[in-house]
């Protein structure tokens, strides 16, 4: 649910479900103060009890997607230094296999670069992963042929283990960018702040101090949660997984090949 908002969306109703329910507790603390002076102190062990709880919950959210967010980059920089590798391998093979290998390669790194600007289980998405698929089944074949022709040339053989690995990196990524922060657990953050929030402004609201402070604790939580959710966000908001090494091995593509069968 969260995953498909845009960022200004998911910014409003952040911070909407974290300073609703302070100003809530604000206003009824107020309303309260000359009214409940047995509230205080049970209020007081009630709210620092919860602050503290809440406090381990989001530091464990903004851990699980830091965590995310780490593997996906590598993930990223792991399947362009395998391309790149396949790349380079694939210019020691014996013509027509290597010029056929060669142009294959340079469209599946533009399938990469698609899969890394478009959002995770859209349609996109899947059109980019799909074309990636496509292209593995070709290259293979192509591997296949260059084994055939030269089945004790040593070329083909590292060739074949390079365009294995670049397979097998293709699923690390797409893994990776569906392994997101379980939903219950962004949740859970998120009702905990509100509720931790609305009862820390409760009681300082009854005590009569400390109302800018809880709305500046107020601010910087919801900034807090949304910085875990944008994290857990690969293609969207502000923090996004760069594919600035993708770009740059297709670039280098353009160069002539280096090697010569």
């Amino acid at each position: 649910m969260f995953f498909r908002l845009s960022s200004w969306a998911l910014g409003l109703i952040l911070f909407a479900a974290v300073l609703g329910p302070t100003a809530l507790g604000l206003l009824l603390g107020r309303y309260l103060r000359q009214r409940s002076e047995h509230l205080r102190e049970p209020f007081a062990v009630l709210q620092t009890a919860l602050l503290g709880v809440v406090g381990l919950i989001l530091a464990f959210g903004l851990a699980l997607a830091v965590g995310r967010y780490e593997a996906r980059r590598a993930a990223v920089v792991d399947e362009a230094n395998a391309i790149g590798t396949t790349y380079l391998r694939a210019q020691t093979l014996a013509e027509p296999v290597r010029t056929r290998s060669l142009n294959l390669l340079r469209s599946y790194t533009d399938t990469s670069i698609r899969l890394a600007d478009s959002v995770p289980t859209t349609s996109e998405s899947r059109r980019a992963i799909a074309d990636g698929q496509l292209l593995q089944r070709q290259l293979w074949g192509l591997a296949g042929e260059a084994l055939d022709r030269a089945p004790v040339a040593s070329a083909p053989r590292l060739y074949v283990q390079t365009l294995n690995e670049m397979i097998d990196m293709q699923t690390v990524r797409v893994s990776g960018l569906s392994n997101r922060v379980p939903g219950p657990v962004l949740v859970l953050e998120v009702l905990g702040a509100a509720l931790a929030l609305g009862l820390l402004a409760f009681n300082l609201s009854i005590l009569g101090r400390g109302v800018a402070s809880v709305l500046l604790a107020a601010g910087l939580v919801s900034l807090l949660l949304l910085v875990t959710f944008d994290l857990d966000r690969p293609t969207r908001g502000l923090i996004r997984v760069p594919d600035t090494p993708l770009k740059s091995l297709r670039a280098s593509m353009e160069l002539p090949p280096a090697a010569h069968p």
